[in-house]
């Protein structure tokens, strides 16, 4: 043991079994809680967690916290929903098998929505890979298409480097899931600890260096001010990216700066607070009429950390019409027209670049007017704002979420399952700050939202959080309410009640001629507050009667604890404004209660004088 590697590492020179070696990475990489289910191809390094912890029996905040869900795919999305929340890597470690199976969805849902978190799958030893030995399966085949690296480890001498590797490539450039596949005799084998180093994966860090590196120059800063300069009618269009690569503070800068309005994805939502004058909420499938006739009406957009999804721009050429220029900043070069063509586009770090066009734009004292642009945004929310039926004597989903909004101020972390709730969450909720939205977005994977909500409720213990979910989808992981008190955790269930996949009979209404197929009487038996008590939650509640809600919200914010509320929502109650597959943000649908856009009278105005009448 050189004296140099000492200097580096206390442990370095220390032999250890690669067991002890993940989990000093782990340890290594600030890791402070694993998500998991046992077995018997990853049992050794579940013994190292609890070797390592016994060794830190006098200094506790050091420990490596266990959670052990129902099943392995709550592990999975525990890991993500605490990365969502804390914006540190999730770590979820399962065994060989179909404990490995089961993570497929988590995996694939953290690649879809570019969330970091490195999953270790027990496998098992090496001479026994390929003869279909007992609780084998092919991880790397099976992974390799769903997340963004696999790391099969034959190799003990390179255990510790790939596991640090693991971490380097789950955080870098556009964040994803990294799967570490752990032969039972790679992680039974004995070995020095070096305390450093890294694979030798020399082309990825050259790209990850060019993005960090990546500059606007003068030239380019100048084209994009000179678009700007000549727009009347600016908009930023922001995405999950702007989330993932911690660039709020930069876009609100931006924003605020040229008074420059901003619709954001799903996945964008608290990018900008919802709450600001120039925030238009979200837009797209589901979102704001005021935000998507903002796109109709923008003469530039601003595209940052987007990808021009299906649910956003289903007919690409169509989308933002009047736009006479598009520019784009993303860290994937991929993304850069793949769905639309843009004018401007530079790749890099959403900050970062952010930051250069903030600090050009205040050099060359560029002042641009944007007030008339403004005013017009600002009547457009208000003329066409969310809107539902509040005369009905059932409960409105609508209704709960405006009630809870208030008790919680946008300061909650809010978790959801997939289905109208979470579009219904996602439309009246406000978000102040980044990170308080997590959802399966571009996935959309029903059973997110529990576990999710316990991975957030570890990740940020201060914050409030709350599972706003469906029936339909909270049964897809309900093992893991039990989850909630075993750790007791602070972890509010809200269940928005309506019989059914209220999404799916949405569809089915407008598209299949009021064929219920498969959501009209299946699944109705199930007693949610028996369930939640038979779990231990020392707060459940059922409303039925809309006179009791507010108060019950009340309670159930107000609560100490896990605490499971059930509210009994009108099962008819739709998702408005809707904009159908393939159909164009004209075409959009706002249902009985939201205003619509006079066609002949406001596009209009907009039409007359494109250059002047803003």
């Amino acid at each position: 043991m050189s004296n140099e590697i000492a200097r580096k590492h206390p442990l370095a020179g220390t032999r250890m079994s690669g067991a002890d070696v993940i989990i000093q990475v782990l340890a290594d990489e600030g890791v402070d809680t694993v998500f998991g289910y046992s077995g018997g191809a990853i049992l050794p390094t579940y013994d190292a967690i609890f070797r390592y912890n016994e060794g830190k029996g006098e200094q506790p905040e050091e420990q490596v916290k266990l959670i052990v869900p129902a099943n392995e795919q709550g592990a999975g999305f525990m890991a993500a929903g605490y990365a969502r929340a804390s914006g540190k890597v999730g770590v979820f470690m399962v065994t060989s098998g179909p404990g490995a199976t089961n993570t497929v969805t988590p995996i694939r849902d953290c690649m879809a929505d570019s969330i970091p978190v490195v999953a270790l799958t027990g496998q098992v030893g090496t001479s026994a890979m390929g003869t279909d030995a007992f609780q084998e399966a092919p991880i790397v085949n099976i992974m390799g298409s769903c997340a963004k690296h696999v790391f099969l480890v034959t190799d003990p001498s390179k255990l510790e480097a790939t596991i640090r590797t693991a971490f380097e490539v789950a955080r870098s450039g556009r964040p994803g899931p990294v799967v570490v596949d752990l032969p039972k005799d790679v992680q039974n084998w004995i070995g020095e600890y070096q305390g450093e180093g890294l694979l030798e994966i020399r082309g990825y860090r050259q790209r990850m260096e060019s993005l960090r590196a990546a500059k606007l120059s003068e030239r380019k800063c100048r084209q994009f001010f000179d678009m700007l300069q000549r727009s009347s009618r600016p908009l930023i269009y922001a995405g999950g990216g702007v989330i993932s690569g911690e660039a709020a503070r930069e876009l609100r800068e931006f924003s605020e700066t040229w008074q420059i309005p901003v619709v954001t994805t799903l996945m964008g939502l608290g990018a900008v607070d919802t709450t600001s004058d120039l925030s238009l909420h979200m837009l797209g499938m589901h979102g704001a009429a005021f935000a998507n006739y903002a796109v109709e009406d923008c003469d530039f957009l601003i595209a940052v950390g987007a990808r021009f999804d299906d649910r956003v721009a289903a007919r690409a050429e169509q989308f933002a019409p009047l736009a006479e220029h598009v520019a784009h900043i993303d860290i994937d070069a991929a993304e850069i027209g793949k769905v639309k063509m843009v004018d401007w586009a530079h790749v890099g770090e959403a900050g970062r670049s952010l930051r250069q066009l903030i600090d050009y734009g205040r050099e060359q004292r560029i002042d641009i007017e944007h007030a008339p642009w403004v005013e017009h945004v600002r009547a457009l929310k208000q003329r066409h704002a969310w809107n539902y039926d509040r005369e009905s004597d059932l409960i409105q989903p609508h209704y709960v979420i405006e009630e809870l909004n208030k008790l919680t101020d946008g300061r909650a972390i809010i978790a959801t399952g997939v289905g109208q709730h979470q579009m219904w969450a996602a439309q009246y909720f406000d978000f102040r700050e980044p990170r308080l939205w997590l959802t399966s977005g571009s996935m959309g994977t029903m059973g997110f939202g529990l576990p999710a909500a316990i991975g957030a409720a570890f990740a940020c213990p201060d914050k409030i959080v709350i599972d706003v979910d469906g029936d339909g989808s909270i049964r897809m992981n309900l093992g893991e309410m039990e989850t909630v008190t075993t750790y007791d955790l602070p972890v509010k269930v809200l269940l928005l009640n309506n019989l059914g996949d209220g999404m799916v009979r949405q569809w089915q209404k407008l598209y299949f001629e009021d064929r219920f197929s498969g959501s009209d009487k299946s699944l109705h038996r199930k007693d949610f507050v028996k369930a939640a008590e038979s779990d231990g939650f020392p707060f459940v509640r059922r409303v039925s009667d809309k006179a009791e809600l507010v108060s019950a919200l009340k309670d159930f914010v107000e609560a100490k604890g896990p605490a499971f509320l059930e509210v009994m929502i009108d099962a008819d109650a739709g998702v408005y404004p809707m904009v159908g597959p393939g159909m164009t943000y004209k075409q959009m649908v706002t249902g009985d209660h939201i205003a619509s856009r006079d066609e002949g009278a406001e596009r209009e105005k907009v039409r007359l004088d494109q250059s002047s009448a803003f």
